[in-house]
């Protein structure tokens, strides 16, 4: 199952602590990196969160945001840190000193400044059971959202496999003519030069072209790793770093093609696959 490592979901629901709402956004990362963004009185509900996500998770940049509107019952409960509220009003006094034309701050802003205002005898083991069920639905929302687009794009990247096999058997029914070719060639040198050599030696003249411009092994190796990629992406794993790995093998056969051609169309089918591969590339970058 291929997964991509973008994908956004949302739950939300009212419960007995009150409205909770839990959006969860992932884009691609070289590893997995959790960042959570809680109202202060949820803060402690980050590091459970963090270890829900990495159960779930093996790659990507996540987002989760978490909202809390209070139930009439739990807002009651709300109480001022007076210590808080004084450290934080001398530092306002402390700044408008420095900067007399500033506004004086409202009483708005200061119930605002984190700490400030504290839910007493917050219910952490009720809010966290009641967070839960709605981090698991956002959880599984985004993996379905990530599994729809990791399908597509497994399909454009079986799509250029297809066209790379189409490549490389055509490849491989023209080296049968690779020889004549050479010779054909070898002997328009020699005709110019007016040089001539006996059959054996030409024989051998071409025989040593043919060694250096053999192109089997890499077609055999382009093959293995078509063949690779395709059962790779039946895992059901993570496989972004593999098919990573893979690209650079591709890279590396169709580099050394490309440095072996003595015809056109090598050339050109050289170039063609380093354009399928990059395609290929661009898409594993965002597989998880």
């Amino acid at each position: 199952m291929t997964l991509s490592m973008t994908g956004f979901a949302r739950s939300a629901a009212p419960t007995e602590q009150g409205e909770l709402q839990i959006e969860i956004r992932t884009v691609n990362h070289r590893y997995l990196d959790v960042s959570c963004r809680l109202p202060e009185a949820l803060r402690f509900l980050e590091p459970w969160l963090r270890e829900r996500v990495r159960a779930r998770l093996s790659r990507g940049k996540v987002d989760i945001g978490l909202r809390w509107q209070n139930s009439a019952a739990v807002a009651a409960s709300l109480q001022i840190n007076r210590p808080r509220l004084e450290a934080v009003y001398a530092a306002l006094d402390e700044v408008a000193s420095v900067v007399p034309d500033s506004q004086p701050p409202t009483r708005t802003t200061l119930l605002g400044w984190p700490g400030v205002v504290q839910e007493e005898g917050v219910d952490e083991a009720a809010l966290q059971q009641a967070v839960a069920p709605l981090l698991e639905l956002a959880l599984d929302e985004l993996q379905a959202h990530r599994q729809r687009e990791g399908e597509a794009m497994a399909m454009a990247i079986r799509q250029r496999l297809d066209e790379i096999e189409q490549i490389v058997a055509r490849l491989q029914q023209d080296v049968g003519g690779l020889q004549a070719h050479l010779q054909a060639r070898l002997e328009e040198r020699l005709a110019r030069l007016q040089a001539e050599l006996d059959p054996e030696r030409l024989q051998q003249e071409v025989a040593l072209l043919l060694q250096k411009a053999d192109v089997a092994e890499e077609l055999d190796r382009l093959q293995t790793h078509v063949t690779e990629t395709r059962r790779v992406l039946t895992l059901d794993e993570p496989a972004g770093r593999r098919l990573d790995f893979l690209m650079q093998e591709f890279n590396r056969e169709a580099n050394t093609l490309a440095s072996k051609a003595s015809q056109s169309s090598y050339t050109q089918a050289a170039i063609d696959l380093k354009v399928l591969i990059e395609q290929m590339r661009e898409q594993i970058q965002n597989i998880e």
